[in-house]
């Protein structure tokens, strides 16, 4: 009985060792964009992205919309679809299930 403990022990450490040393070079690189992409913005950035938000409004109010490409309107359909569904999956993960509300 001890034996094959000890067996499992070392085939479980092996194991652990092997994915440790596979996943080294991924989690590096997941951490370096982490770093680079999840930082809040400076300063110096938020001028800049009120003048974009202010761009695309002012766009809207003169219907510049008709204007865009199929390309360009799939792209913008793409990413409020992001919003949207990221929108539904932290209700899900506040609610604790698909359902509804625990009350």
């Amino acid at each position: 009985m001890a034996q094959s403990v000890r067996n499992l022990t070392e085939k479980a450490l092996a194991l652990v060792n092997g994915a440790v040393t596979y996943l080294k070079p991924q989690l590096a690189t997941c951490w370096h964009y982490a770093k680079v992409e999840l930082v809040p913005p400076t300063p110096a950035e938020i001028p800049a992205a009120i003048q974009g938000l202010k761009r695309i409004i002012s766009s809207a109010q003169i219907c510049s919309l008709k204007q865009l490409t199929v390309k360009g309107t799939l792209l913008n359909g793409l990413v409020a679809t992001e919003v949207w569904m990221g929108f539904y999956v932290g209700e899900i993960i506040d609610k604790r299930g698909i359902i509804g509300y625990d009350v």
